[in-house]
């Protein structure tokens, strides 16, 4: 899933897209098509699917291509039998290189053919655009990764590092998450040195021209509390001081009264200095005394009165979900509230849980985890090795476009690899417009000349990280 910096930040880049026209397909791209497409049409949602055959699918496209059986491996977890990810990789020349690792889940959200203009699951190319579920979140990125390895193989290519390759299932999904089995019970086959992953595109203007180019490094930690009061209750027609309801909504409002200090990252610090020239003035002379002074009171009201910009300044924290109550005559026995909390890289959950419970200062409101947390996932660093490499492809095929760094307010897989200790970045090269091209909706799309640059850009990408020739 992505949800980029750009999406919902109107003031600035709410723009509709119009498909460029897509000059005639190389013969390489074509052929890129057909995997593309197979993949697509293979159902991968967590109701009927199986990323299971769309991993073996896309393994036996590898061996076709000339990898040995021991170097492409479909691990499936055997409570999990539809679940199962593909792992490969393209060994280096130098054994004391750390490998890099391909990154992308192949599962992808439900889809209901009668809700649909056309069938979710086979690929229509229209108007300048692929069609289908999938053709955006995630399936262009993996189908990408899948074809650069082959093109590698066929090339001839050498690289100095290992190039590792993990196409995974659930993380569209609460429960088994492919890229957690393969970190915690297959840890080899996907260690690396930094991985490549979703979570950051390219904006595209009304009239299809490459706006912003954005990396994403680091992105939130989601966490569910539970609230609970509870107390004896009683008749209706006898209230009396304490009641559970009053109790939890007094905490809740405090809660919601309360915000999270700013605090700057690499990815947002970066945001914030380079998204100046590019919003009105009022935004940008405020992102800039921000960026000085990130306590600034006056800079701080402009740039955090945009729901986007504040979500990437502070963790954030807010009631979903109640219940209370169990008769209309009877005075409340129980109130539980889930609070749901987006929560900066790097901060621990039980300092948000804390905090919350001393905003809440009610004794008698129990906090609790919703659920197991997530580690701590430390933002990586947008070093000159990282962004030397994105340059440099970027300006290959779209000069003079801005690259601008991002944290992702949402959530992907790069939230297990980098609690993990492998640094993830986010980075596709593939430009859509400021609507998120119906991810998660209706009508998924992906502009066709999008995914062929994309391609490009991401080969030259993983060439230029993997050294070799």
């Amino acid at each position: 899933m992505r949800l980029a910096g750009w999406m919902t930040t109107a003031a600035v880049l709410a723009l509709p897209m119009a498909a460029n026209a897509q000059a005639t397909p190389r013969p390489d791209q074509l052929k890129f098509r057909e995997l593309y497409k197979e993949l697509v049409e293979i159902n991968t949602t967590l109701s009927v699917g199986s990323c299971t055959v769309a991993a073996q699918a896309m393994g036996a496209r590898l061996k076709a291509a000339g990898y040995p059986e021991a170097d492409v491996k479909v691990v499936v977890e055997p409570k999990h039998p539809r679940e199962g990810s593909l792992v490969a990789v393209l060994h280096g020349t130098d054994p004391k290189a750390k490998p890099i690792l391909l990154l992308a889940h192949i599962d992808v959200v439900e889809a209901n053919r009668a809700d649909w203009t056309r069938d979710p699951f086979v690929l229509v190319e229209e108007n300048g655009y692929f069609y289908g579920r999938g053709t955006s979140d995630d399936k262009a990125q993996a189908a990408i990764w899948a074809d650069s390895l082959i093109r590698l193989k066929q090339e001839g290519f050498k690289p100095k590092r290992d190039i590792k390759m993990a196409l995974t299932c659930g993380e569209e999904s609460e429960g088994y998450n492919g890229i957690e089995d393969l970190l915690k019970n297959h840890r080899p086959l996907v260690d690396a040195e930094f991985a490549l992953n979703e979570g950051a595109d390219g904006l595209l203007d009304d009239q299809g021209k490459e706006v912003v180019l954005e990396v994403q490094a680091g992105e939130k930690v989601y966490q569910d509390f539970t609230l609970t009061v509870t107390n004896p209750g009683g008749h209706s027609s006898r209230p009396h001081g304490a009641n559970a309801i009053y109790q939890l909504s007094a905490a809740l409002d405090r809660i919601g009264a309360y915000q999270f200090p700013p605090r700057f990252i690499d990815a947002t610090r970066g945001y914030f200095t380079q998204m100046q020239p590019r919003v009105p003035a009022p935004q940008a002379a405020a992102m800039k005394a921000l960026v000085a002074n990130i306590e600034d009171p006056a800079a701080l009201k402009v740039v955090t009165a945009d729901p986007m910009w504040n979500s990437m300044l502070r963790t954030t924290c807010v009631a979903t979900l109640v219940s209370a109550g169990h008769a209309p005559n009877a005075l409340p026995q129980r109130a539980t509230a889930n609070v749901n909390c987006r929560i900066l890289p790097g901060t621990p959950v039980e300092e948000v849980k804390a905090k919350l419970s001393e905003v809440a200062a009610d004794p008698a409101v129990a906090f609790t985890l919703a659920h197991e947390a997530k580690a701590a996932s430390p933002p990586p660093a947008l070093t000159p090795a990282i962004m030397g490499p994105i340059n440099k492809q970027a300006a290959k095929l779209w000069p003079g476009v801005p690259i601008v760094p991002i944290l992702l307010t949402g959530a992907t897989d790069g939230v297990h690899t980098n609690a993990a200790g492998i640094p993830t970045y986010g980075v596709t090269g593939l430009f859509g417009g400021s609507d998120g091209d119906g991810i998660h909706g209706l009508n998924e799309r992906m502009r066709v000349k999008s995914l062929y640059d994309g391609r490009d850009f991401l080969h030259g990408l993983i060439k230029d990280y993997a050294g070799g020739k």
